[in-house]
């Protein structure tokens, strides 16, 4: 695509974002200076329109983008529009009289869907990080053993496994005892990576059978993540109902936390960059008029989503510009304050 019919796109898509009304070769030879005439632009939105990017809602009107064109437009923006400056202060005084977590995820939530007129989403951060408070292991016989950690957080978790035959009653108590006294205190992680140093308190005899425990430790002090998501601006949604053929499904939709979370889950951006979710990208029925701008901010070794989700006619470059930020600033405080 040729820099003038990206430009002729640009001002499809810009002009009917604010309108919500198709956009004809003449509006855009008055609004845009691109130097040609308006007969040059018609012939610059048949090819437009050839390629898929925008189409004529009916006879005799203008054009407007299909998804297609929103993607490529998505894709051009190089330049994000900045935050104002009252902006940014919002975003810095909300946070700052947020007094725990949850505060902090509401606060963001309302103000992100206050300054995009969008649904918004944010996902809390995952906080399922366990700490060993002591290990049993009860010798079932017929070669089962059963492994109970208990957490330091006052969780029990357990696991049955096989019990090696050569392996003694004395040997499974001394084996707890070791394994008590190097990983107390410890999360999944650290126990994983002390693991190796087993082999200076063991006999070697035992050194397979310590590090099969200690891996089916980590595994219970892992645990299972549980997510959830706050959401703010539903009838942002509501007023923006002339957007959709049908609103039901997009709000039965959104009452799904599974499926908000699987849309978070399939977005593959990196911290800190924002990705956007078009139409039939989105994966699923109900979302097939609505477009995710989503990013991911970090709280401490966590990480999780935050979005704004919206009729496809959305401002894309502003959005992603507040969600990028908006992030940002979420990060900055979480860590500040661990």
């Amino acid at each position: 695509m040729n820099d003038r019919r990206l430009d002729v796109l640009r001002a499809i898509v810009s002009q009917y974002v604010h309108t919500r009304e198709p956009v004809g070769s003449k509006a855009i030879a008055q609004s845009q200076d691109l130097g040609v005439s308006s007969a040059t632009i018609r012939n610059d939105m048949a090819v437009l329109e050839e390629a898929g990017l925008i189409y004529q809602p009916h006879t005799s009107a203008g054009r407007v983008p299909t998804d297609k064109g929103y993607r490529a437009f998505v894709d051009q923006l190089s330049i994000l529009k900045p935050m104002s400056a009252a902006e940014r202060q919002a975003v810095e005084n909300f946070l700052a009289h947020a007094q725990d977590l949850d505060d902090v995820v509401m606060n963001t939530v309302r103000l992100l869907a206050q300054v995009t007129h969008q649904v918004a989403l944010i996902e809390y951060p995952v906080h399922a990080r366990s700490t060993l408070s002591r290990i049993e292991c009860v010798d079932l016989s017929d070669q089962r053993l059963l492994v109970v950690v208990i957490t330091q957080q006052g969780k029990v978790f357990e696991r049955l496994r096989e019990m090696p035959q050569d392996v003694t009653q004395d040997d499974l108590l001394a084996v707890r005892a070791v394994l008590n006294a190097a990983y107390q205190g410890m999360s999944a992680a650290q126990v994983r990576a002390h693991c190796e140093a087993l082999s200076q308190t063991l006999p070697p005899t035992l050194l397979a059978f310590a590090t099969e425990i200690s891996e089916t430790v980590a595994t219970l002090l892992q645990g299972e993540p549980t997510s959830r998501i706050a959401m703010a601006g539903m009838s942002n949604l509501a007023r923006s109902g002339v957007d959709f053929h049908d609103i039901a499904p997009v709000l039965d939709a959104l009452e799904e936390q599974v499926v908000l979370l699987r849309l978070f889950a399939e977005m593959d951006e990196g911290n800190g960059d924002v990705h956007v979710s078009i139409g039939s990208e989105n994966g699923h029925d109900a979302f097939v008029e609505t477009s995710l701008v989503s990013g991911t901010y970090a709280s401490g070794e966590n990480s999780a989503h935050l979005g704004v989700l919206g009729p496809t006619r959305m401002d894309y470059a502003s959005t992603m510009s507040t969600v990028r930020a908006v992030a940002s600033y979420l990060s900055k405080f979480l860590n500040s304050t661990h």
